[in-house]
């Protein structure tokens, strides 16, 4: 049985939850997406422990066990990349593989990008960021995420009864979610309190963000990135109207589309996932 070992790690002053899989020196990163767990990649892990790397996930800020930003703060996206860089040197002594799940993926884009001498490579799975948002006042933007942020301070989430009513959840974006997968994903993601569960990540993290996503300017970060790039998309997953064109702005990449499956392929595919990146890393991380 692989050994998992469980601790905390300081970054930007925020207590980070962390897994290692296995016993060799960690090599592999593997970075979750929105309102997803660390333990999400168990089988992912296994599978690349068993290849022969260390491999190591974290929960981001907000998110599973790792605390919540302190009062009177938020969450805007280039904190991930801070995190990213106070947690890998001290996570692994060496170069190594970065992966990153959806959001997850382009923080580790926008890492890649500024810090390319601290990856061998980088994996983006469905990660190539979000679809470009319509042009929007900027004042009515920020007005909405005032109000958003106030009223989700205000607000007290009503617990949910049970781990079956959290899986029932969980189904309605992903119905096809198996029972012992469901279960053990709920387990890791919720918490106990008064009347059932809550889920553990930040409710900050579903208000409106108070300034949109630029595709030009995270297509000129992609152009950026000098390291090798594994990019994988499930067939039915999130895929973008300018994909090919995110893809190509990375000068140095391999893609892999993987059949049946949608925006979660660590959940549903982990062994095929775990081989297309073994096989990457062998083959493109010198």
């Amino acid at each position: 049985m692989l050994a998992t070992r469980e601790h905390m790690v300081v970054a930007n002053g925020l207590r980070h939850h962390v897994i290692v899989w296995g016993d060799q020196p960690v090599d592999v990163i593997l970075c979750h997406g929105f309102l997803d767990i660390a333990w999400s990649f168990d089988a992912v892990a296994r599978g690349l422990a068993a290849a022969g790397h260390g491999v190591a996930s974290f929960d981001w800020r907000g998110h599973g066990q790792t605390e919540w930003i302190g009062a009177g703060g938020y969450y805007h996206f280039p904190d991930y990349v801070l995190d990213l860089e106070e947690l890998i040197p001290q996570l692994a002594s060496r170069r190594i593989h970065l992966v990153g799940h959806s959001m997850g993926g382009s923080a580790c884009a926008m890492y890649a990008a500024a810090r390319p001498e601290k990856l061998r490579t980088l994996s983006l799975i469905e990660g190539l960021g979000p679809p470009e948002m319509e042009a929007r006042d900027p004042a009515s933007r920020l007005r909405a995420w005032l109000e958003g942020v106030s009223k989700t301070r205000k607000r007290n989430r009503a617990p949910m009864k049970d781990e079956s009513t959290a899986l029932r959840r969980m189904r309605i974006q992903n119905p096809e979610l198996p029972d012992e997968l469901g279960l053990f994903l709920v387990s890791k993601s919720t918490m106990a309190v008064e009347g059932g569960l809550q889920w553990t990540f930040d409710p900050l993290h579903k208000t409106f963000s108070p300034r949109p996503f630029e595709a030009d300017l995270f297509s000129r970060t992609l152009e950026a990135i000098p390291v090798p790039t594994l990019i994988v998309a499930g067939q039915g997953g999130l895929r973008l109207a300018d994909e090919e064109a995110r893809m190509s702005a990375i000068l140095d990449h391999r893609f892999v589309e993987i059949a049946g499956v949608g925006h979660m392929i660590h959940w549903f595919e982990p062994d095929r996932l775990s081989s297309e990146l073994a096989t990457f890393f062998s083959e493109r991380g010198a």
